[in-house]
């Protein structure tokens, strides 16, 4: 959650300096950091899973913002880890 936030910043900031709106994709900030790995999972999934997972599918989402992905992700990781918590204190003592 807290990578969501830094990514909301970061394009924030852009677009203040550009004074337009900056939306930078997922697959440009992963590219940025690693693209070795970005490059060894494209390669991996088309051919070991399959070339149509990798083209309308992944390629959708390395176009999504990154904060949005990130944010999405912790969420759900959130979301997950604290669903055995909501359900303990609805049982009856």
């Amino acid at each position: 959650m807290a990578a969501a936030i830094v990514g909301i910043v970061i394009d924030g900031t852009k677009s203040i300096a550009a004074n337009a709106l900056v939306i930078t994709p997922l697959g440009e900030t992963w590219f940025a950091l690693s693209p070795g790995s970005l490059n060894a999972l494209q390669a991996g999934i088309q051919r070991h899973i399959s070339p149509y997972l990798w083209d309308p599918v992944l390629q959708w989402v390395l176009m999504l913002p990154n904060w949005a992905v990130i944010g999405g992700l912790g969420f759900l990781i959130v979301w997950l880890t604290t669903a055995k918590t909501r359900t303990a204190d609805k049982l009856p003592a």
